[in-house]
């Protein structure tokens, strides 16, 4: 399914560079199998999935081979021998020394890696004790990779040792990078390319356009003379605003006088659109959204991923239930024949 993908991806746009992930456990022949079948698919490069946390590492694969450098070095060897074409290696920040996994991933041939995947972690407990988001029946929680912005300290430390250990080794840079300011400082910090991904599932792919449109203003402030004292988009304070007293009490707020228009919100959605970009961009197209009422329909093509639940800024807006008709999944190889005994899956109730 994902070597079709990558083929139908080349074909439609062979200008874009198309980088295939794959993850395996520490086995020779399943390395190599899956390398050989992406270059033969038409990656350009490979990432060496070595730090997955979810659930990965529990398999032996994943996390797992990631936090040796011996099984790192040797995955490396492995590829080299298999394939032409270049391959990064995914690091995880769940070690030591990331630096020492670096260096076992050059000494075996990669041709530079990827700092970094996601960061073990326990995700919210409720006032209660019981955790958020929950899953299953039992409405339990696991430990697993947070990412985001609240990595990016930890991502812009494991780019830049890298960097200094290794001049001139290729970096991969993700981990928070949620805007151009942010991509700059893992550029400053010595990266070569930025990875996007928490963002885009938050939002939708439009970020990117943002991202290279603010590094593009940030790289032109940065060439006139007169704003080298700016920070980013940012002019530095007027002198005659430093020191200035600011009343902290005994002031009232202007009137802003009365609304025009209440609006009455009867239900708990509030037509942000986030849980239909998500679905489209990230997921599996699965929610519609009213163009008049702008309120999102989940269709049956929902395979209940929970990414609508995890972006909604509204809590208990979105709950997940058992679907009513059988489920049929959609992707991979089709199944000649009906499908007996459909899975039952949890999928996404929208308030409306």
């Amino acid at each position: 399914y994902w070597c079709r993908a990558i083929t139908d991806l080349k074909r439609d746009f062979p200008e874009n560079i198309l980088i295939a992930s794959i993850m395996a456990p520490f086995v020779k022949e399943d390395w190599v199998e899956l390398a050989v079948m992406s270059e033969k698919a038409g990656a350009d490069a490979i990432e060496l999935n070595l730090s997955c946390p979810h659930g990965m590492g529990e398999r032996g694969m994943g996390l797992a081979c990631g936090q040796d450098p011996h099984l790192v070095r040797n995955i490396c060897v492995w590829v080299r021998e298999a394939v032409k074409i270049p391959f990064f290696a995914k690091l995880t920040p769940n070690v030591t020394d990331i630096v020492e996994i670096a260096i076992a991933a050059k000494e075996g041939k990669a041709d530079g890696v990827t700092a970094t995947n996601t960061v073990s972690g326990l995700m919210d407990l409720k006032g209660n004790g019981t955790p958020w988001p929950a899953v299953g029946i039992q409405k339990r929680t696991t430990y697993g990779g947070v990412s985001g912005n609240a990595i990016r300290p930890l991502a812009l430390r494991a780019v830049s040792a890298i960097a200094k250990a290794l001049p001139g080794f290729p970096v991969l840079a993700t981990g928070g990078i949620d805007s151009a300011d942010a991509g700059l400082q893992f550029i400053y910090s010595g990266a070569s390319v930025l990875q996007v991904c928490s963002s885009v599932q938050n939002q939708d792919f439009t970020v990117i356009e943002d991202y290279i449109i603010g590094l593009k203003t940030a790289l032109y402030l940065r060439s006139i003379d007169d704003m080298s004292e700016w920070n980013g988009q940012s002019p530095p304070t007027p002198k005659h605003q430093k020191g200035k007293p600011i009343h902290l009490f005994d002031e009232k707020l202007p009137a802003f006088g009365p609304y025009k228009k209440q609006r009455e919100q009867k239900d708990m959605c509030i037509n942000c659109g986030k849980c239909y970009m998500t679905c489209n961009d990230s997921g599996y197209q699965a929610i519609t959204f009213d163009s008049e009422t702008h309120l999102p329909f989940v269709t049956d093509d929902c395979t209940g991923c929970t990414l609508c639940l995890s972006v909604c800024p509204i809590i208990d807006c979105v709950t997940m239930v058992e679907k009513t008709i059988p489920h049929y999944p959609k992707r991979g190889i089709p199944v000649k024949g009906e499908v007996k005994n459909p899975r039952k899956v949890s999928f996404p109730l929208l308030a409306q």
